[in-house]
């Protein structure tokens, strides 16, 4: 768990600061406004942020250059939905000639 202490909504009017979670209707803090306080989340503060579960980063490809520009160690290579089968064929061809991992 990380150190980040996390501040109970009103908790400078007479209220404790330990966390609970905001509830009222109109809240500013429940609906993540903007210069509101943080509110805890699953995978807050994590190392991973952006990672695949693969564990790469992910780098969007739309054409043959966009596969010059990735660093074959730490990132792979998601297609763009808008690119046809034979563009798509030979996208994945090269990847495989330079040792990129293809996500999809």
């Amino acid at each position: 768990m990380s150190d980040k202490k996390f501040k109970r909504q009103n908790s400078s009017r007479k209220l404790n600061d330990s966390w609970r979670k905001p509830k009222g209707h109109h809240s500013s803090m429940r609906k993540k406004k903007k210069g509101q306080a943080k509110m805890p989340s699953p995978g807050y503060g994590s190392e991973n942020k952006g990672m695949h579960p693969s564990g790469y980063y992910e780098v969007l490809v739309r054409n043959m250059d966009d596969l010059e520009d990735i660093d074959k160690e730490e990132e792979a290579a998601r297609i763009s939905s808008k690119i046809g089968k034979r563009k798509r064929k030979e996208i994945v061809e090269k990847a495989e000639e330079m040792g990129i991992k293809v996500l999809n």
